[in-house]
């Protein structure tokens, strides 16, 4: 064989900076696309619940249609019903009951600033006496309550009875979205963001909800599905920011990218740990100590 009858090699012609990053957003969108579809229905036979807060979007990313919506306070009762076999529940769901593992890693928690928790209060906060309380409140009441017992201020708890803003009492404590609400609504109340109040108390961290799973089931299958959801969900943090339509593009930004943080390491459990000591110290009744499972 001539050596003109060996086939000639061609180069590819190089890829342009704009063809590249067309090329490498497609291939992107497939990889997550697989991800989304592999998340889908794996939590069968698993019966599992979420709060349906902005916060905690990234923790059930491509699960969404699997899981349970419901309130901090309507989660806890499902999970102690058995209807639940797991839970991103408020973090005293584990502490005051003993019948809960909590995945290890895995938290909506603050370093400071948490803007979703919070005591709107017309009145200084040395006269408060009487606090009305967001019933879908179960950790942030038990924070507010020894954050104000530390201050050697004593207070009534009572239900909120709406979240009607103008007609909202000298003091009340909202959580979750309706809290962002009110920070985005013109008003008479000043705010005490309680994840800042308890980082300049404590300089520590405050993990609010973590993933309850009910003792005695073989959940390992379950564990990793949270774990893949929630990597999935900090992967595609952006898109998800991107792709809400609550408030603003600025406002979403901010406050999933730098108020809310979604790990649980070490500088948590001693913030943790801090916060248990506290409830032991101002009598809020018998305290469990948390039992991680990896």
């Amino acid at each position: 064989m001539s050596s003109d009858d060996i086939p000639k090699l061609r180069m590819a012609p190089a890829e342009t900076a704009e063809e590249l990053a067309h090329r490498v957003a497609r291939e992107r969108r497939a990889t997550n696309l697989q991800r989304e579809t592999n998340l889908g229905q794996s939590l069968a036979p698993f019966r599992v619940g979420s709060v349906s807060y902005l916060n905690a979007v990234p923790l059930t990313r491509g699960l969404e249609a699997e899981v349970v919506f419901a309130t901090p306070s309507k989660l806890a009762e499902l999970l102690q019903r058995d209807e639940l076999d797991a839970a991103l529940v408020s973090v005293t769901e584990v502490l005051f009951k003993d019948r809960y593992d909590v995945l290890d890693g895995i938290a909506i928690a603050s370093l400071g600033e948490v803007k979703s928790v919070l005591l709107a209060h017309r009145e200084p906060l040395s006269q408060a006496r009487e606090v009305f309380c967001d019933t879908a409140s179960l950790t942030s009441i038990q924070l507010l309550r020894v954050l104000l017992a530390e201050r050697g201020i004593t207070a009534d708890f009572k239900p909120l009875p709406s979240y009607d803003f103008p007609a909202l009492p000298d003091y009340a404590l909202l959580i979750g979205d309706p809290a962002l609400d009110l920070l985005q609504a013109p008003g008479q109340h000043e705010i005490w963001d309680l994840g800042a109040a308890w980082y300049e108390m404590t300089k520590l961290p405050f993990v609010y909800a973590v993933w309850a799973l009910r003792r005695g089931l073989d959940t390992s299958a379950l564990r990793r599905q949270l774990r893949e959801a929630r990597d999935f969900g900090l992967d595609t943090l952006d898109f998800i920011i991107r792709g809400r339509t609550e408030y603003d593009y600025d406002f979403r930004n901010d406050y999933l990218s730098w108020h809310i943080h979604y790990h649980l390491g070490a500088d948590e459990k001693r913030g943790l740990a801090k916060f248990i000591e506290l409830l032991r110290k101002h009598g809020s009744g018998p305290i469990f100590e948390p039992k991680f499972i990896v």
